[in-house]
């Protein structure tokens, strides 16, 4: 159900690295946890973060939710789709409905990560 091209964050965030770059965005699992989203706040361009920072929010019907840096760096892409349609997060969060992209600071963070099989195993558990 989980890409294999990426890792994950105990707290529903994946990145997907491609040359010292990485696309970051939530699990199916989050968006299911969240139900309908309804708003997306995305994080300006040129924002620097850690790993573990505050990217920005996810409002959906039930809650609102944080969403964390899995790896740190600067943003060089927010994904602009999700502020006219933040139900993408729900329909395709593995894909069109990515949030951010940035320029890693330490690509090495991403080997802390899990494997799509680790977190699998994590969702099961019902973290």
């Amino acid at each position: 159900m989980y890409p294999d091209d990426r890792r994950y964050s105990k707290e529903h965030e994946w990145v997907r690295l491609a040359g010292g770059e990485g696309t970051l965005g939530i699990t199916h699992f989050a968006q299911d946890q969240l139900g309908d989203i309804v708003y997306v706040e995305l994080p300006e361009v040129g924002k620097q973060v850690g790993a573990g920072d505050v990217l920005g929010t996810v409002e959906s019907v039930k809650a609102v939710s944080e969403i964390y840096a899995p790896v740190g760096g600067q943003v060089i892409a927010a994904n602009a789709k999700l502020d006219g349609e933040p139900e993408l997060l729900n329909r395709d969060p593995h894909g069109d409905g990515w949030y951010c992209r940035i320029r890693l600071s330490d690509p090495n963070e991403a080997g802390e990560l899990m494997d799509a099989a680790s977190y699998e195993q994590l969702t099961r558990s019902g973290s």
